[in-house]
């Protein structure tokens, strides 16, 4: 009896053992599994909570393209496919608003699960819609490019391009084909085309049934240029679209910016103004009372005389471009030069009178007071944007220029040569531009040297009332923080 009472307690004793090591193994592989579960659901819930402050982007992108960003700031609901409370996101926006426009955007959306309010992942993320300065040129013309100059950005004509300069980026055209004429260096069979030789095509052409000479929507005649980057036809660029309001332009610079009326209203001698800016941020206003003449030559006016020397002129006023809304909008042609400190927008159109246009006219240089973003200008004409006879012989123009109706160019003044002109952003033509002049293979008026540059600071941060390329606004920089 004694020996089986002792087994028996023996075998209690180890079955208790026994199972209090299984009930804590049991117990420790359970809270292995459910510790392993928690730190899966939570991340879960972290992933999640990256793709609610993505939704809350995606809202705030949403809202920002339909002019509703007052109204998506602060917190919101995010619900699941099913209908049902996931998660919440906040929105916290930080814009670059100019003449009430939004010019860049700057986004934080953060953004967490019910279930794990604590895990929380934010966002920032940078918008903004693409400006002309994507482009150095956008025309709506025939051209023909010289074998001096050089571009250094996109270049696109809804036009023929005849390319004999040189490219670092793409040359497109909307045409598959062109009639290359005379004045760029081609003829009917027959003709003498400069440089050609009598009734001559580029080798790249061909005479049509009606002696003709058509040429590729892009071409070259010269080994400066890279073919491998003409592309042609493209789309046709929608140079309509590009037109600006400028009856709104004016309302918005009556408003906030700066407004000049006719500068005969000022003074009955006025005929237009001179606009010199300085590095301290101000403009100063002249209003011109006499111009001299100078004998001229255009395609479009033929031998004419140009009056755009002043001869005479006052200061009518100094004044400080407004920050808020750095435009000054004139209703008479312009003559602008100096150093830009801030994001300017500069526009000359006369809304008055139907039966006049305004021109802009580039005496002097255009620079920067700084070069890394935070000066700008954007320079329109109602008409031309024509660089006039007095101008520098190394010449400087810094900005987006459009010229709307007319073109951007300098006409022939005879034995009126200049060495070298530098671009550094993008021009808008609606017609032929040109700043060199030729005789055969001699060069008679105008600049030997030519290079335009994009500007990469004006594509998405650029001056009010800028024209822009994409309806949309893009993603341009996206981080977690």
């Amino acid at each position: 009896m004694k020996s089986t009472n002792s087994t028996r307690g023996i075998i209690v004793t180890y079955a208790l053992v026994f199972g209090a090591l299984f009930v804590f193994l049991l117990s420790g592989l359970l809270g292995f599994i459910l510790l392993q579960l928690r730190q899966s659901a939570q991340k879960v819930a972290w992933a999640e909570s990256l793709e609610i402050a993505e939704a809350g982007i995606d809202f705030y992108r949403w809202c920002l393209n339909h002019n509703l960003v007052q109204t998506c700031q602060g917190e919101r609901d995010y619900l699941d496919p099913a209908g049902n409370l996931s998660g919440r996101f906040s929105l916290q926006v930080d814009s670059s608003v100019a003449c009430g426009q939004t010019i860049f955007s700057e986004a934080r959306a953060e953004g967490w699960t019910i279930k794990y309010p604590q895990l929380k992942r934010k966002i920032k993320v940078f918008y903004g819609q693409p400006s002309i300065a994507r482009y150095s040129y956008i025309l709506n013309s025939d051209v023909w490019i010289g074998g001096d100059h050089e571009i250094n950005g996109p270049y696109h004509s809804n036009g023929g391009i005849r390319m004999d300069g040189g490219n670092q980026s793409l040359m497109t055209s909307a045409k598959i084909d062109w009639i290359c004429t005379a004045t760029f260096g081609c003829g009917p069979k027959g003709f003498p085309a400069r440089g050609l030789g009598l009734g001559m095509c580029p080798p790249q052409c061909q005479f049509d049934q009606d002696k003709n000479c058509v040429c590729p929507g892009v071409f070259t005649t010269t080994e400066n240029s890279n073919p491998n980057l003409f592309s042609y036809p493209v789309p046709s660029f929608d140079f309509a679209g590009l037109t600006i309001d400028f009856a709104q332009m004016k309302s918005a610079a009556q408003s906030n910016g700066i407004y000049l009326p006719p500068s005969i209203n000022i003074n009955p001698q006025g005929l237009g103004y001179r606009l010199k800016f300085t590095p301290a941020g101000q403009v100063e206003i002249w209003i011109i009372t006499r111009l001299s003449s100078t004998r001229a030559y255009s395609l479009e006016e033929d031998w004419h005389y140009d009056y755009f020397t002043i001869a005479n002129q006052y200061l009518y006023q100094t004044l400080a471009v407004p920050a808020s809304c750095s435009l000054i909008f004139a209703e008479d042609n312009l003559w602008p030069e100096g150093v830009i400190r801030d994001r300017v927008t500069v526009a000359s159109a006369n809304l008055i009178n139907p039966n006049l246009d305004a021109d802009v006219i580039l005496a002097a240089n255009l620079d920067y007071a700084a070069d890394d973003g935070s000066s700008a200008l954007t320079l329109m004409a109602e008409r031309n944007i024509l660089i006039g006879p007095q101008s520098p012989d190394q010449m400087k123009l810094k900005g987006v220029f459009l010229a709307q109706k007319g073109r951007f160019s300098r006409n022939h003044y005879p034995n009126n040569v200049r060495e070298s002109l530098e671009v550094i952003g993008s021009i808008g033509s609606n017609g032929r531009v040109g700043t060199q002049w030729t005789s055969g293979s001699q060069i008679i008026s105008g600049y030997l040297k030519r290079e335009t540059s994009i500007d990469n600071h004006l594509l998405y941060r650029f001056p009010p009332w800028t024209p822009t390329v994409g309806a949309q606004y893009e993603v341009i920089g996206w981080q977690e923080e």
